[in-house]
Order: structure tokens, then C-alpha cells, then sequence
């Protein structure tokens, strides 16, 4: 059987953290921080429990941070580089360690995240963990590498711009000008030559919104030659060799997949070459998920080895705007159809680490609102489908944690117990009524997109060519596989609708259907009734507000 991805990510720092009492900008003496340790069993059977096929633990890999940990051989890195007190997950310092912020034990930190892997997989889930490839910390030294692996920028000839040779890219001779940085506490960061900045800001002065806690990584790409853009693959730089082998190091602790960061601003020749090296080397299904926002290279980046990409640009944003009643859900059609040949590597989602949650004012303000908007990512298609912790407790994201600031995202740059997270599986008596609902509903229609045959891998019919009255605030589709067929109508509206839908003549030809009445049964509900399936006949449904129906029936 074909399982669809259901992917959970946790922001593994906040995720466990029981310390109500925290202060913006807080330390993490003063605010403490979840272990992954207390990601224990009993929180693994709650997480599976969701119907979750595989775990994203973000920010495993050791980062950038303010927290001295120089008392265990970890470098200390100057607070100017960092972002916040905790700093960024994509600030990467070390690729072969894990971030000591995580562990009981910091000694044995590389013990408690095999550990955390072995109790994911005896849970019944896979385990998904970051690489980012495109840039690191300003201050990147590794000190748990493999002994025959030379450090990124170890060997570089820094007297020059570009050389495939080289791991970063230099402003020859040129310090790194911090002017326009906020200053922060601490000592001043130098940095001579400057390096270039990680998203691809390739002067000696990046500003305070650039990625300056960052430098980029050389993969052969000259970005400032006199004809503007060069790539230079052969020799295989040296780059990609370092980079491929942190992969390997990271599948051989069995880790199942990589959600790669911002994998598009890395050429797809590289992901091919790593990909298709990992895979073969590391005897085992390792998945590359990749974040992409450029529709145009979409195809490029899946035959490069990626299994699974964001559906960011086209499917999230079209149905945020249509849960926000800013587009007709009916633009719902336009946006799978863009992607019709490669549906099933598309990834759909309602929220991550980088987007604004559903509860937040900054969004739908309402989190039931999400409702609608999860029944069409995670039974459109056979996409794999995910959620960010404590969406599915409607968790508001609208406390301002330091760095963040209030922006209706949760913070991941800071020390921060999710109070929303902490009750819905540390202290469950005390969640509320909603939140519970919530969470029974998101569980329902995660728990069915693997369940039901045909929400994971039937045939799919776009209904809403015939049912132009339905455009501006449902959305109708059905799934079949084999005999069994399922119609599902969704309601974006706030108000309870009786509505009629009407199957094309089209539809009994296409999937050799014939008309009859067979018993339908509700899956949501579990309600029983006849439905006439009939050429231009219209099905008269009643769909509850912010939710829908998915009436499941059994071909004779």
C-alpha cells in the first residue's frame, strides 16, 4: 500500500519547554527549552495519533547561538552574528553536531538524537530533519567532523572572488562592514576579506534585513563574472563533496528525509549528484523535500532528485486567500491544474516555521477557519500533506518573544514555551473545549487521507466546472479507487449551506460509472443515507459552516 506523507513539524527547541514564565528576549536560564528528550513515548503516540506518518524535528543541527556551551569544546560565537538570544536554525555551525540547547546530557548529545530517532520509528513514523545547503553561520567551525574531512573554507584561496576550489565566495581584501547590523551586546564581529552573504548579497556590506548572520556556499557558480552568471561543474567543485557527505553522515543515522532549505538558490546539478548518490550509497529510501518558490523550476528540481517539493507559490497562497475570503475558492481548480503532471511531488500546507499561523490576526484570526482549507490539502490529491505544531490546537502565534516580535509567526530565534503546545500534550487537562474540537477535526482528516483508499491514491475529478454556483465559497471534487468513490464538498463559509451539485455526463463516461442510488456514509459523521448518482442529476447536500462533507459509497 502506498502510505501519503503526513508530515508533522516541530520546532524541537520550543516543542517540550514547560516554563510559562518567559521574558522577551529571555535566556535560556531565564526561559528554559524543550529537550528532545521530552519527546517521549506518550508524546509520540499522541503525535501518530493524528494520523502522522513523519516527524520534521527542526533545528537539530548545531546553529549559531549566544548560549556559552564553551565549557563542552563548542566555539563561541560573537552576538552580533547571531539572530536573537537562542539564534536561527538556518544559521548552521557545525554539520555533524547536533545543538546542545536539545540535550539532557550536552556530552551526549549525538546519543539522545538517535535515541529520539529509535522512539519515532518504534512509534510507527519517519523521521525528517533539516539540511541546509545553501549557507552557514558567519562563525562555522566544526569540531565533531569525520577526521579525514578538511572544514568548509579550510582550503580556500581567499585572495580570490570565485574558485571552484573554494567553499565561499570573497570580497578581495575587503572587511566586512557592520554599520548597518544592529550591534547587539558584546564584542564587534571582523571579518576580513568579507565574505558574501548568504542570500546572495555578494558585497561587504549587508544590511539588516539580509541573511548577515550568514555566508554563502560555492557550488561553482560564479554570480559576478564579467558575463554576469557562469557555472563551472567540471571539476566537480569541492563543495559538493563536503556537502554530499554530510548527507551520508546524517542517513547513516538513519534519518528518512531531508527538507532541504531553500534548495532552489543551489544548482540543480548539485541535487542530482547528491541525491542520486545518497540514495544508491546509503541503501535505503532517503526522500529530499525541497523548498522551492519559483513554479518555473519546479520539473528542474524533481528530475534532480527531489521526491517531494512546497506547493508555496500556487496552492498555500490561493487557499490562505480563499480562507480569508480574499479569492473564490473555486481558483482552487487553476491552481492544481498548473502543476497537473506533477501533482504527486507537490507538499501542501497551511502553515510552517516561515508562514503566519491561522489564528493569528495576521492571517484568518479564526483557526476553524483552517478547517475547510485541510480537508482540501490533505484529500485533493495523493500530495502529502503537512502541519505545524500547535496548528491543530489553533495555536495564535501572537505573543512577541524578542527577536521575532509580534507577527503572528512563532518565534524561531528565541527561547519560548508555546503555551498552546505545552497543554495539548504535557498538561492535557487543561486544554480547552475548542482546542480539543480542533484537534479531534484535524485528526479525523489526517487519520482518512491514509484510511481511505481513495482520499490517499484514487482518481480525482475536479467537480467545479458544472458547479459554477458553488465557486465563490465551497469546493467540490470526488476520488475513486477500484469500486469505492468518494464525494467530497467543501464550505470556506462561516454559515451553515444547502447547496446541490451536479455530476457531468463526462464524469460516468471517463470512469465508466453507471447511474444508481448506493448507500453513502458520511465519513466525517459516520451518517448513512442513499445518494443518486445520475448524469446532470444534482446531489442535495447540507454542509456544516467552516467544514464539509465526504460521503464514501461502494460501486455495485
Amino acid at each position: 500500500m502506498r502510505q501519503k506523507p503526513v508530515i508533522y513539524q516541530i520546532f524541537t527547541r520550543l516543542f517540550g519547554n514547560r516554563q510559562t514564565q518567559n521574558k522577551p528576549h529571555g535566556t535560556l536560564a531565564e526561559n528554559g527549552c524543550g529537550k528532545m528528550a521530552d519527546i517521549d513515548d506518550n508524546t509520540l503516540r499522541r503525535i501518530r495519533q493524528l494520523g502522522v506518518t513523519h516527524v520534521w524535528y527542526t533545528g537539530i543541527i548545531r546553529h549559531a547561538t549566544t548560549t556559552d556551551y564553551t565549557a563542552y569544546g563548542i566555539p563561541r560565537q560573537t552576538p552580533m552574528v547571531v539572530k536573537g538570544k537562542a539564534g536561527s536554525p538556518y544559521a548552521i555551525a557545525d554539520y555533524y553536531d547536533v545543538d546542545p540547547d536539545l540535550a539532557v546530557d550536552v556530552n551526549r548529545r549525538m546519543e539522545e538524537f538517535e535515541a529520539l530517532v529509535a522512539r519515532t520509528h518504534a512509534a510507527g513514523m519517519k523521521v525528517v530533519i533539516d539540511f541546509v545547503p545553501n549557507h552557514v553561520a558567519r562563525e562555522y567551525r566544526s569540531v565533531c567532523k569525520p577526521d579525514m574531512e578538511s572544514d568548509l573554507g579550510e582550503k580556500d584561496n581567499k585572495e580570490m572572488h570565485f574558485s571552484t576550489a573554494n567553499n565561499f565566495y570573497y570580497c578581495w581584501g575587503l572587511p566586512l562592514d557592520t554599520s548597518h547590523l544592529p550591534q547587539g551586546e558584546g564584542a564587534p564581529y571582523e571579518e576580513c576579506p568579507a565574505r558574501a552573504t548568504g542570500n546572495d548579497h555578494f558585497d561587504n556590506s549587508p544590511g539588516a534585513s539580509d541573511w548577515y548572520e550568514t555566508v554563502k556556499l560555492n557550488y561553482g557558480i560564479d554570480y559576478c563574472d564579467a558575463g554576469g552568471r557562469s557555472e563551472h561543474f567540471s571539476p566537480i567543485p569541492d563543495t559538493w563533496s563536503k556537502m554530499t557527505n554530510i548527507l551520508l553522515f546524517w542517513a547513516g543515522k538513519k534519518v528518512d528525509a531531508f527538507r532541504c532549505d531553500m534548495a532552489e538558490m543551489v544548482p540543480a546539478a548539485f541535487w542530482h549528484w547528491a541525491t542520486d548518490k545518497v540514495k544508491y550509497v546509503a541503501h535505503q529510501d532517503v526522500d529530499f523535500i525541497g523548498e522551492v518558490y519559483d513554479p518555473s523550476q519546479y520539473r528542474n528540481y524533481i528530475a534532480a532528485g527531489f521526491d517531494y517539493l512546497y506547493d508555496k507559490v500556487g496552492m498555500y497562497d490561493c487557499v490562505r486567500d480563499v480562507m480569508c475570503g480574499n479569492r473564490w475558492a473555486a481558483d482552487i481548480t487553476r491552481q492544481w491544474q498548473v502543476c497537473d503532471d506533477i501533482l504527486p511531488h507537490m507538499l501542501y500546507f497551511l502553515e510552517n516555521h516561515d508562514e503566519q499561523r491561522i489564528a493569528s490576526d495576521f492571517f484568518a484570526a479564526d483557526a476553524k477557519k483552517g478547517v475547510p482549507g485541510m480537508m482540501v490539502s490533505a484529500w485533493l490529491h495523493s500530495s502529502p500533506v503537512m502541519v505545524y505544531a500547535g496548528q491543530e490546537l489553533g495555536e495564535p502565534g501572537m505573543e512577541a518573544e524578542g527577536f521575532s516580535g509580534r507577527d503572528g509567526r512563532t518565534t524561531i530565534f528565541d527561547y519560548w514555551c508555546v503555551d498552546t503546545i505545552r497543554r495539548g500534550y504535557y498538561d492535557l487537562r487543561r486544554l480547552k473545549k475548542d482546542e480539543r474540537a480542533l484537534r479531534d477535526a484535524y485528526a479525523k482528516i489526517l487519520n482518512l487521507a491514509n484510511e481511505e483508499d481513495a482520499l490517499r491514491e484514487g482518481a480525482f475529478y475536479d467537480l467545479m466546472y458544472v458547479n459554477q454556483q458553488l465557486a465563490k465559497r465551497q469546493f467540490a471534487f470526488m476520488r475513486k479507487y477500484d469500486k469505492q468513490v468518494v464525494v467530497v464538498v467543501v464550505n470556506f463559509s462561516n454559515e451553515m449551506v444547502d447547496c446541490e451539485v451536479r455530476l457531468p455526463r463526462h464524469l460516468f463516461e471517463y470512469w465508466q460509472m453507471s447511474e444508481t442510488t448506493l448507500a453513502a456514509t458520511d465519513l466525517l459523521t459516520g451518517r448513512v443515507g442513499d445518494m443518486t448518482l445520475r448524469a446532470e442529476h444534482p446531489i442535495r447536500l447540507q454542509l456544516p459552516a467552516l467544514g464539509g462533507v465526504a460521503y464514501k459509497m461502494v460501486l455495485e
